[in-house]
């Protein structure tokens, strides 16, 4: 571990996929506070420039990179872009994802089906694979999937963003058993009920929040930055020997 302690983050370069809003800056602004130098990847430009000057305050180097994840060659150009202005990938969280659009399953068309399955699971396994490749140059590095409680539990009108969150879990645990000899961990975070700009419409309908806060012992959403914790862990050298978890932040919903 660092002489400066096991959650400094100097010298360390972080990517998150989606780090532009929401859970994705939340953890991209803790590893930024940590240390690290930080590259976020985004679809929307104007976000990406808002997140850069947010995440600039902590004197760390910033890049944005334009970035749909579901296009391989978008991909393969952004980790060329972050390495060359960065030097190296030592983090990669992939958390950029779309929501479903809430169709009964009866119902749910094979292209909505694979539209979500495209960006939240194809996505990730591009964004893991590339991340992966330059760890393997570095000697060692930290993936870090950013998945849901609906991977384990029932989600209604959800079956395709269910499956992608499920998938990528199972993927996470395959690499952290492939990659290991390469000095690369894995890990799946599954976020609970967390207030974003993709959720926040949903959570203000008030059978929603009737139902559901009374189950998290906190009595509240989650918001962004309660995910800048576990992000910093997982890039540290806090968590070099933990590999191929799953590890749950909803505030103690699913227990209760």
């Amino acid at each position: 571990m660092s002489e400066a302690g096991p959650f400094d983050l100097a010298g360390h370069v972080a990517v998150v996929t989606g780090g532009n809003s929401g859970i994705g800056l939340g953890m991209a602004d803790a590893l930024a506070r940590a240390g690290a130098d930080v590259a976020i990847w985004g679809r929307n430009v104007e976000r990406n420039e808002e997140a850069c000057e947010q995440l600039a305050r902590h004197g760390r180097r910033v890049l944005a990179v334009a970035c749909d994840v579901s296009d391989e060659r978008e991909v393969d150009e952004a980790m060329e872009r972050t390495v060359s202005a960065l030097g190296r990938v030592d983090s990669c969280f992939a958390n950029a994802g779309t929501a479903p659009d809430g169709k009964p399953f009866l119902e749910l068309p094979l292209a909505e089906f694979q539209r979500v399955m495209r960006v939240n699971l194809e996505g990730a396994f591009l964004t893991f694979q590339r991340a992966a490749r330059q760890m393997v140059k570095q000697g060692g590095g930290s993936l870090v999937g950013i998945a849901s409680l609906a991977a384990v539990e029932g989600q209604a009108r959800g079956q395709h963003y269910a499956a992608s969150k499920a998938g990528m879990v199972a993927m996470v645990r395959a690499c952290a058993v492939e990659l290991a000899r390469y000095g690369i961990r894995a890990n799946a975070v599954l976020p609970g009920w967390i207030d974003t700009p993709m959720t926040r419409d949903f959570y203000r309908e008030g059978a929603v929040a009737e139902r559901v806060l009374p189950r998290v012992p906190f009595r509240r959403w989650g918001v962004p930055a309660d995910l800048g914790g576990i992000a910093v862990y997982l890039a540290s050298p806090a968590s070099s020997y933990h590999t191929g978890d799953t590890l749950i932040i909803d505030g103690g919903y699913r227990i209760y």
